[in-house]
């Protein structure tokens, strides 16, 4: 029983460890107007899709989680007009404008505290089980 509450916490922390890791990337790629191949093309936010991991189960029905993708936003960019910039439009609807990443830091900054606190408490709880064990072993011994 110990065991398997450690291993649901451990499937948990990471979990959110994944999501803090691209919750960093969105952020730091704020302002990345190019992509990989070096074409004009805004970065797009990722975001971790969490699913319950059923291997991990115990007995009583609780269960880990576990990764089940990472998906790419499909939302638009955000377009400013600058027509000055090197990157901006040529042609055609939004000519003239420069199309940034459609992330908004304070959301992602909001998850990336969210990810931390169940970070922190499944840390917490795989110390109670820790202990638990511990003074169960000590009753027995």
């Amino acid at each position: 029983m110990t065991i398997r509450a450690i291993d649901i916490s451990t499937s948990a922390l990471i979990a959110q460890r994944t999501r803090l890791n691209t919750l960093s990337g969105n952020i730091a790629n704020m302002s990345s107007l190019v992509n990989e191949a070096g074409e004009a093309k805004p970065y797009q936010a990722r975001q971790v899709v969490l699913r319950t991991d059923d291997v991990n189960r115990t007995a009583s029905g609780a269960a880990g989680v576990r990764v089940d993708e990472i998906v790419t936003d499909q939302s638009d960019p955000l377009y400013r007009y600058q027509p000055e910039h090197p990157l901006a439009i040529k042609e055609g609807q939004w000519k003239g404008y420069v199309a940034y990443p459609n992330i908004d830091l304070s959301t992602q900054m909001v998850d990336a505290l969210e990810a931390t606190r169940a970070y922190e408490a499944n840390v917490g709880v795989m110390e109670i089980t820790k202990n638990l064990g511990r003074e169960t072993l000590s009753i027995i011994a």
